[in-house]
């Protein structure tokens, strides 16, 4: 896809808008997952149908695997393929995405495949289906101990803790909500009053759990800005971390952080490319380094990256 050698200029894919990039590793390639705003709009809406898959083994070549699961392979959703997240277990790939049900509100499905870059099969019904609007966002990690945590939300951040054929929960446990409070999230302008609007990323670094997050600044008429809190134990609770990233031109953004061979990336979005707008995007990348307490420092949008081997 790209003939640039030694830098990739963002943005990563330049002939379809992507949007709510999702990186995975596995072995020596990196996976990356993305939804897909389609060039013709209806009802002048986000208007999203598939997901897609790009990999890349050097951050500056990507080969693009083209369509990977769409709406068309889940029987019971006939809307909004939304913000996805991968993840292997036991030689299985799981792909978490939020779609809209049939006469219902959001929900998350699963899509399961033998191999990172599909094609994925649904499992036939939804996994987390509450009947509201929360369903969004999935964000998936296996702790050490096995645990796997499925958290996902807006305006609210719940979890699931699921079982270990990553396609059930425990029911007893149920749907778990963090408390929504200023010392977990900051103070902000979204329904809780709090920073966090949608898009977690969870995961766990150096025995600190991170939740990185679509935020939503104090005040009125505000772009999402990239936010990021931290806990120690996986349930939480969760302190506020500060600003990852500033807000943009671009009305939403979303986070996807991945460590690959020694180097640290925040995958986001913009509207940056020809004809972009709020509804058509494209998934950029940014390197950044970790201080050495486990904090980050707000990171620049960024013209693109260098070539690692």
């Amino acid at each position: 896809m790209s003939e640039e050698k030694n830098f990739h200029k963002n943005p990563i894919i330049k002939d379809i808008y992507t949007a709510d990039p999702a990186p995975m590793v596995y072995g020596d390639t990196l996976y990356l997952y993305t939804t897909h705003d389609e060039d013709k709009l209806v009802n002048d809406f986000y208007t999203m149908c598939d997901w897609r898959c790009f990999s890349t083994k050097d951050m500056v070549n990507w080969t693009d695997h083209g369509k990977i699961f769409s709406l068309d392979d889940i029987e019971w959703a006939d809307d909004r393929a939304w913000a996805p997240q991968a993840i292997e277990r036991n030689g299985k790939f799981y792909l978490y995405c939020p779609v809209h049900k049939r006469n219902g509100g959001m929900a998350i499905a699963v899509g399961v495949s033998d191999s990172p870059v599909g094609p994925f099969k649904d499992i036939g019904q939804p996994l987390v289906d509450e009947g509201d609007w929360n369903d969004i966002d999935p964000t998936v990690f296996i702790d050490d101990d096995g645990q796997a945590y499925l958290y996902f939300g807006n305006p609210e951040l719940r979890y699931v803790l699921l079982n270990e054929d990553m396609i059930s929960y425990n029911k007893k446990i149920g749907v778990m909500k963090i408390p929504m409070t200023e010392k977990s999230f900051a103070k902000g302008s979204h329904n809780t009053g709090t920073t966090y609007g949608e898009g977690p990323w969870f995961y766990k670094r150096n025995g600190l759990y991170y939740m990185v997050y679509a935020a939503f600044a104090e005040g009125e008429k505000r772009n999402e800005h990239l936010a990021y809190s931290t806990a120690k134990t996986a349930r939480g609770p969760w302190e506020y971390g500060g600003v990852l990233m500033e807000e943009g031109p671009c009305f939403t953004n979303h986070p996807g952080i991945a460590d690959f061979k020694g180097h640290s990336y925040l995958f986001y979005h913009t509207d940056e490319l020809p004809g972009g707008s709020l509804f058509h995007r494209s998934v950029c990348v940014a390197e950044f380094k970790y201080n050495n307490d486990g904090s980050i420092t707000t990171i620049n949008m960024c013209d693109g990256v260098s070539a690692i081997k």
